[in-house]
Order: structure tokens, then C-alpha cells, then sequence
């Protein structure tokens, strides 16, 4: 009897099941998938229970006729193959026909579709079909997917919490998102709506939402193409940035990929402008012929295979380290604001009896003290600023008109106070006399202060003169010295070599580590240490890569172990190696020896340096001078800057912003520390309360 047996059609569809359907996130994905083929405009998700209870997706695509929604429930069924060709140049999501099978031999699903025509309902619990009948829905497409493996428990234990799940599946839809701003996407989960797009094929928009908008407004555009392939998209500014790399997200044709080499090539785009282990937030699309596309690689299809990857890796990382060169911004200090509690002034409370107008007058004053904005105190603090600045003279010349005004102001006073008395000590004949009087000595005080004006007025005309004459003077003295000082700023002041970088204006040091300097934006400082280092950094780079590569012989030659493959390809090595100035010799047969080595070389451990090259040279068959010269160069540079917790005079201070001002990539430090920060105008403005 023969061993070997036929799995039948459900058996094998649980099987298939393990692969496509790990978990609800899978089921999503695929679904979601087979909307796009169906040209929907818009895509609902609701999940119950981080769909382990419940997933239901309605999309308003071009739907199935009654044949239709059978079929595709069988194994191997789809609309996007016909023949053999077509596997190889696919331009749909979907084409392997294992999805919906795969979902119903594991769950209860209940599918209604309309294509315009006629309207059907297919039900299948498990695997087994249970009804096919017509049905109301309208145009397109709704699928539910019920009890996932509730019938297979080895499964079922391996699913985590809904909360989990829903996670897994909220990441998924973003990602279509941003690879479909075209289509409008709304994802609900136990009822309450989480994530909704318009589907007005903005991107920005789509970033928007998910990063949020400080991050979103910095976002620099990609657009970057050569003969096989056009980069689009969008990359952050290097200071938004995250601890893993799931946040460089990468599309082929619209399709969510994952590639270990195209991902590399972002991060060592992004390497001299990020920290050692961060990673930067990136969304490209990549457009290609699809013949040049393999996605038939796994059934999760997120596995791909290109047939010219090594272009495509270097045009990525050409295309970002463009864009990153010319449209960097300085990081800004996100300055918490935090809402000031209201401090209410006490009323003043009186324990006798009052009448009425002495009510008034005290809740006039009562009001004026509660409501402190309305008296305008900036006009009046403003005004005794620049009483305090003006001259003696004038000083003078004001103070009679300020003592009538107080004098007034008292007067004033008791007019509002002598009406409270009108009804117990005076008449109306009584108020009538009083004002008369007070009418005569206001005639008399102006009288008075036109006799001290005219003798103030003689005094400031003989000033004025003999002021008008040292003005003249030193305003030539002034004129002068402007004009020499506009001569030394155009010569200091050079246009630095990146046009991101602001013009600044050394403002003092901070203990004694940090630059504090005044720019177009605000309030800038710097790193003393890691700008010098930048500036060091790129001279050695420019130097050594000018093939200024002075040797120096070893008293005891290193001795390098690698292996067979790189001995007998020594002399392919040799030449790769002979631009950074190191030359080897068989030792053995897995030996090789190094007599000489460049002088740029003493800060590193060599040994373990040209190990790495040659294991690189192995791989790739070439050598980046760039890359592997970058720790060597970042170690020198590092060396020989300026320290923290050094005293720094003006002119040192002013030396470090103008080298800085010469570097191609001015805003990081070999290692990708930010050199220098900003705190903005408007930040300021708000914290002062003067907004």
C-alpha cells in the first residue's frame, strides 16, 4: 500500500492558511488588497475585539456577479492571471487566488457583493459552503470574517491581546495610506472610530495625520529617476527620528515591500546626519516596469526579488542624499506650554454700612484691581521707560504740567466724593460756590505755568544750540566709524557654503560649552565641540580624498587572518585597496601581512579596520573610501576640536560659527549630533506673555 496521500481541498486550504493567515493583521491585508483590484475609492474597516471577534470590510468597488462570489472562494481562483506571461508582469495587489479560501477554511465569513446589476450573499463557516443567495447591499463589496480559528486551538493560543492585534492592524492601514492617498480609508475598532483619510491624494496630508504636523511641515520631497526607476515620496528632517527601522517605509509600484539592502541604502544616506541606532521616518515609492519584479516569493508577498538592486540601491541613496544637502533645517526646541493658573485678586470687604454712591466709588475701584488688563499696563510701563530716558531738560520742562495733572486728578477726586455728602452737610448752592472756586484756581495754576514755560523754553533754546554743535560732531565721528565697520563685516561675514545655515551674530558663551549667537529666526546655540568637529571632519575627508595619502612603514608588520577567497583574490584586493593607500602580501594561506599603513590611520585600531574591508570587499566586490574612512576621519577630527568646559574669547567664538559656515553639511557632527539649535522668536514671544 502506497504512503503517499492526497490532502483534500479544505486540508490543504488550512495548510496554505498557516502562511497567508498568521493573524488578524494578515486577514486585513489581503482584503484590503483585493478592494484596491476593485478599484475602490473607498475602504471601511471595523474591527471588534482586535478582530479575533470580528472583522468587517466595505469598499464601493466594481463588486461580482453571483458566479463570481462562489468562485473565489475556490483554491487557486483569481481574476488578475490568465496566462503564463502575466506572472511576469503583475500590476495588481493580489494574484495567487489563496487568500479567501485560506481566510474561510479558518473562520465564518459572510460576503455581499453588488457589481451594479445583481446583488448576492455567499456564507461559508470553515470551509464549508452553507448558503448563496440574492441580498440588498449597495455597489461593491462587504466581507465579514467571524470566530477566527476558533476550531483550530493551536492557533487560536498563539494570538495575543485584541489590544496587540488591533495594533498590528492599525500599522497595516496606515501604511495603505500612505501608499494610497488616492483612496479613502476609515478604520474603527469595538465601534469607536481610530484613523480616517479623505482620499484626496495628498500625501503631505496623509503625514499629517499619522506623524503629526511639526513633523510633517519639514517633510522634503523625493523625485529622484534614471532609466529603470523614478523615486518619489517623502523623507524627515533627521531630527524626527525613531529607534527602530519600521518606520522607513518602502513601496514598489504601490506595494508594501520589505529589503533589507534598499533599506540600508536610506540609513547610510541619513548616517552622517543621525546618532548611532536611530532611524529616520521615510515613505518612497519606487515605479518600475514590472517585469523587473519578482512578487512571487512568498504568500505574504512581502518578500520581492529586483533584478537590477544594486542601481536601485545607489540611486535611492543619491536621491535622499540630495534632497537631505540642500533642504536641512536647523532643530528647534519644542518649549512645553503649559497653561498659567489664574490668580483672582481678592475683593475688598468692609464690615460697616454703606450708602450707595460710596458703594459705587468702591466697587469702581474694586473692578479696576480684578480686571488689571483693562487699565492697557504695557502702554503705562512703556511710557515710564521713556520718561527715564529723556533728558534733563525735558525732565524739567514736563514737571509743571505733571503736578497740575495731579493736582487735577485730586480735585477730580473730591468731585466724586462730594456728591455722597450732597444729602446729610451741603446744599446745592453749597456744590455750586465749590465749583466756582475750583474754576478760579485752575485759572490761576495755568497762568502760572505759562510764566515757568516761557523762562523754561529760553533755557532749553540756548541748550539746544551748544547741543546742535557737539551733535554735528560726533555725528561725523559716527558716520565714519559705520562705514568702516560695514567694510569689516562684508569682509568677516562670508555667505556660508550651505544656504540653510542662517547668518549668525555671536552673542556670548554659556558654561563654557555652549555658543549662544542671534539669527533671522530666533535665539541659536551651538555645540562648540561637535561644530569644530564637523569643520575638522570635512577638511581631513577633503584632504585624504585629493590622494593625500601619506604612509607610514611599520616597525613590527600586522598580520591579518581572513580567509582562502580573499588570499587567492589578492591581487583584485590590492587594487581596490590602493586609493586608500594600504598594500598587502600572502602570509599563508589564510594570512595576509601589511608593512605599511597611511598616516590617518594612527587614531583607529588598524587591524580590525582592514579586517572589516576586506570582508566588505568580499561581499560587495568594491570599497566606499567614504564609508570605511568615516570613523578614521570622525576619530581625528574629534581629537583635535575645541573641548567642552574651555573659555572661549569673542574672536574664537566668531572663528568657530565661520568654519562652521564653510562646511558642506554644517547642521550634524560626524557622529549625528546636531551642532547647533534654535529656540525660536515666536516661543519667546509666548513665554514672555507679550503675545
Amino acid at each position: 500500500m502506497g504512503k503517499i496521500n492526497r490532502l483534500d481541498e479544505h486540508l490543504s486550504n488550512m495548510i496554505a492558511a498557516g502562511e497567508v493567515v498568521e493573524r488578524p493583521m494578515g486577514i486585513v491585508k489581503e482584503l484590503v488588497e483585493n478592494c484596491m483590484d476593485a478599484q475602490a475609492k473607498h475602504i471601511e474597516i471595523q474591527i471588534l475585539q482586535g478582530g479575533i471577534d470580528t472583522i468587517t470590510i466595505i469598499d464601493d468597488g466594481v463588486g461580482m456577479d453571483q458566479e463570481d462570489a462562489q468562485i473565489a472562494f475556490e483554491r487557486h481562483a483569481t481574476s488578475k492571471l490568465k496566462e503564463i506571461n502575466d506572472l511576469w508582469n503583475i500590476h495588481t495587489m493580489g494574484f495567487r487566488g489563496e487568500a479567501l479560501p485560506s481566510i474561510a477554511s479558518v473562520s465564518n465569513v459572510v460576503l455581499r457583493t453588488n457589481n451594479g446589476e445583481e446583488s448576492t450573499e455567499v456564507e461559508i463557516n470553515y470551509g464549508e459552503l452553507k448558503d448563496v443567495k440574492p441580498c440588498g447591499t449597495p455597489k461593491g463589496t462587504m466581507i465579514q470574517v467571524k470566530n477566527l480559528f476558533q476550531k483550530t486551538p493551536a492557533r487560536f493560543k498563539h494570538l495575543k491581546s485584541p489590544q496587540y492585534e488591533f495594533s498590528l492592524i492599525s500599522d497595516v492601514v496606515q501604511k495603505f495610506a500612505l501608499s494610497h492617498p488616492e483612496i479613502g480609508f476609515t478604520l474603527s475598532h469595538d465601534g469607536k472610530q481610530i484613523f480616517q483619510t479623505r482620499g484626496n491624494g495628498k500625501l503631505l496630508e496623509v503625514l499629517m495625520q499619522i506623524y503629526g504636523r511639526e513633523t510633517a511641515k519639514t517633510a522634503i520631497s523625493l523625485d529622484g529617476k534614471d532609466l529603470d526607476y523614478h523615486i518619489t515620496g517623502y523623507i524627515m528632517q533627521p531630527n524626527f527620528n525613531r529607534a527602530t527601522k519600521y518606520y522607513m517605509l518602502l513601496y514598489i509600484n504601490g506595494r508594501m515591500i520589505r529589503n533589507y539592502h534598499l533599506q540600508k541604502s536610506v540609513i547610510d544616506a541619513y548616517a552622517p546626519y543621525m546618532p548611532k541606532d536611530r532611524f529616520p521616518i521615510v515613505v518612497i515609492n519606487i515605479e518600475m516596469d514590472a517585469q523587473l519584479v519578482d512578487v512571487n516569493v512568498h504568500p505574504s508577498k512581502w518578500e520581492i526579488r529586483l533584478s537590477k538592486e544594486k542601481q536601485l540601491e545607489k540611486l535611492i541613496y543619491q536621491t535622499i542624499t540630495e534632497a537631505l544637502r540642500y533642504d536641512l533645517e536647523v532643530p528647534t526646541i519644542n518649549i512645553k506650554k503649559e497653561k498659567q493658573p489664574k490668580v483672582e485678586l481678592q475683593e475688598m470687604q468692609f464690615t460697616y454700612e454703606r450708602d450707595q454712591s460710596v458703594k459705587e466709588l468702591h466697587d469702581e475701584v474694586n473692578h479696576s484691581f480684578v480686571k488689571p488688563q483693562e487699565s492697557n499696563i504695557e502702554e503705562a510701563l512703556v511710557k515710564s521707560i521713556e520718561n527715564k530716558q529723556s533728558n534733563h531738560t525735558n525732565y524739567i520742562e514736563k514737571t509743571p504740567v505733571i503736578e497740575m495733572k495731579e493736582k487735577e486728578s485730586v480735585y477730580k477726586t473730591e468731585e466724586l466724593i462730594q456728591p455722597q455728602k450732597k444729602e446729610n452737610d451741603f446744599s446745592v448752592q453749597s456744590m455750586q460756590e465749590e465749583k466756582e472756586n475750583y474754576s478760579k484756581i485752575m485759572e490761576n495754576k495755568i497762568k502760572e505755568e505759562e510764566v515757568v514755560n516761557n523762562n523754561i523754553s529760553d533755557e532749553k533754546e540756548t541748550m539746544e544750540s551748544n547741543e546742535d554743535i557737539q551733535k554735528n560732531t560726533i555725528t561725523k565721528d559716527l558716520q565714519e566709524e559705520t562705514i568702516n565697520l560695514q567694510i569689516t563685516n562684508e569682509e568677516e561675514h562670508e555667505k556660508p557654503k550651505n544656504p540653510s545655515l542662517p547668518q549668525l551674530r555671536v552673542i556670548g558663551q554659556l558654561h563654557n560649552c555652549y555658543i549662544i549667537a542671534e539669527g533671522d529666526k530666533g535665539l541659536y546655540i551651538i555645540d562648540q565641540h561637535a561644530a569644530q568637529e564637523r569643520y575638522h571632519y570635512e577638511v581631513i575627508r577633503d584632504k585624504i580624498l585629493a590622494g593625500k595619502n601619506d604612509t607610514q612603514p611599520l616597525l613590527i608588520p600586522l598580520t591579518i587572518e581572513t580567509t582562502v577567497s580573499a588570499v587567492t583574490q589578492l591581487k583584485e584586493l590590492n587594487q581596490a585597496m590602493k586609493y586608500i593607500g594600504i598594500q598587502l602580501e600572502s602570509f599563508g594561506e589564510t594570512t595576509l601581512l601589511c608593512r605599511e599603513l597611511p598616516s590617518w590611520m594612527q587614531e583607529i585600531e588598524e587591524k580590525e579596520f582592514i579586517q572589516d574591508m576586506i570582508d566588505v570587499w568580499e561581499k560587495d566586490k568594491e570599497i566606499s573610501l567614504e564609508k570605511f574612512r568615516k570613523h578614521a576621519i570622525a576619530t581625528m577630527a574629534c581629537h583635535s576640536s575645541i573641548r567642552f568646559n574651555r573659555n572661549l574669547t569673542l574672536e574664537e567664538m566668531k572663528r568657530v560659527i565661520e568654519d562652521l559656515g564653510k562646511c558642506e553639511q554644517p547642521f550634524h557632527c560626524p557622529h549625528g549630533r546636531p551642532t547647533l539649535i534654535c529656540i525660536e522668536d515666536k516661543d519667546l514671544i509666548h513665554d514672555f506673555e507679550r503675545g
